[in-house]
């Protein structure tokens, strides 16, 4: 039976530690919580919870204080989690790990909480390396990525995360900028800090100085990569903000090969759509059936949770919600209702099914 134990790096985490460590304790044999300076009683936290506490002093390097932790703990499997996440389903993937012997790195589909334009609460998941074997250690400055050629395998584990709402938000965007711009300045031809300095200014309300990077981003990467989907659809989501209509339909067409199977780029593409629409009325007219087909076809692809970073409720009552409120304005009321009506009955559902 191989063991497993829990690493985390934290600073100022009394907000959310308790939640991450009581989620955890009954399935892992070990908790190790490096602290890099807290000042808010996170470490006492912590060790109320059951885990060890160990210390680092923070060098503004994330793979630094995460391979300082992983050094401290000596089991097999090595579960990573931030302290604003907790295990939300699946435990019995961290059960069947005991019996595994740790040849592979594993993926654990992270439930991230965002909010949408409207303010409203969705649910955008990820499928992230988490589970590590013992020997494995991180590389990279910030948005650290485990070194290792092991292969990858999929796990049944989920995990919920609320860092991405905007209260959580605030406090560390200063830091991730500072370090993002760091970063770059040592590589500057990574395309992937490239993207995540994009995503920086985006969440900030910065389109215009998000723009540059994603689009040095999406011009060097590998199309291949597992977040060329995200960035996509943010660089469509920001062209948008920004009142670039025509380039966003364009960078739509030339990418509709390749997204035939992502209800998010048919959702985008009819909020794109109406928005050109409200912005040149005189067009509306050839616009309008196009925006309905993109969301009735997001409905028909359905819901896509293993697709990196799929919007929950895009391939449903996100779709249909919209679907309701193009046919109000049209003053189509029968098919506002049954479309208002497929919304309520799909986010029941989706609320009732934690996994998806």
């Amino acid at each position: 039976m191989n063991p497993i134990a829990l690493v985390m790096i934290v600073r100022n985490e009394a907000r959310c530690l308790a939640r991450c460590l009581d989620s955890v304790r009954a399935h892992v044999d070990d908790m190790l919580v490096l602290d890099t300076g807290s000042t808010d009683g996170t470490p006492d936290i912590a060790r109320r919870c059951g885990a060890r506490v160990a210390r680092f002093p923070w060098v503004d390097d994330f793979s630094a204080a995460r391979n300082a932790a992983l050094a401290q703990v000596d089991a097999p499997w090595r579960l990573v989690l931030d302290a604003d996440e907790w295990i939300a389903s699946g435990t019995e993937a961290l059960a069947e790990l005991r019996s595994r012997p740790p040849e592979f790195l594993g993926l654990v589909r992270v439930d991230s909480q965002v909010s949408d334009e409207r303010d409203q609460l969705q649910q955008a998941p990820s499928w992230l390396p988490r589970v590590l074997p013992l020997g494995v250690a991180y590389t990279g400055r910030i948005h650290e990525q485990p070194a290792s050629t092991l292969p990858r395998q999929c796990l049944g584990l989920v995990i919920g995360h609320d860092g991405y709402l905007p209260a959580q938000m605030g406090p560390k965007g200063g830091r991730n900028r500072s370090l993002l711009l760091t970063a770059l300045a040592e590589r500057p031809g990574d395309c992937y800090l490239r993207y995540q300095l994009g995503k920086d200014c985006e969440v900030h309300g910065e389109f215009a100085q998000a723009l540059p990077h994603y689009e040095a981003a999406w011009g060097d990467n590998d199309a291949t990569a597992s977040w060329r989907h995200d960035l996509m659809l943010r660089r469509l989501f920001t062209l948008k903000k920004l009142g670039r209509h025509e380039a966003a339909l364009e960078l739509a067409e030339r990418e509709l090969p390749r997204w035939q199977h992502s209800p998010d780029y048919f959702f985008t593409l009819g909020d794109v759509l109406l928005d050109a629409a409200l912005a040149r009325p005189t067009r509306a007219a050839e616009w309008l059936p196009l925006i309905e087909r993109a969301w009735l076809r997001a409905i028909d692809i359905g819901e896509r949770p293993d697709l990196p970073d799929s919007l929950r409720g895009r391939g449903s009552y996100l779709a249909a919600h919209n679907l309701a409120a193009f046919h109000a304005s049209l003053g189509r009321a029968v098919e506002a209702e049954t479309w208002r009506e497929r919304a309520r009955r799909w986010r029941v559902a989706a609320d009732d099914s934690p996994i998806g």
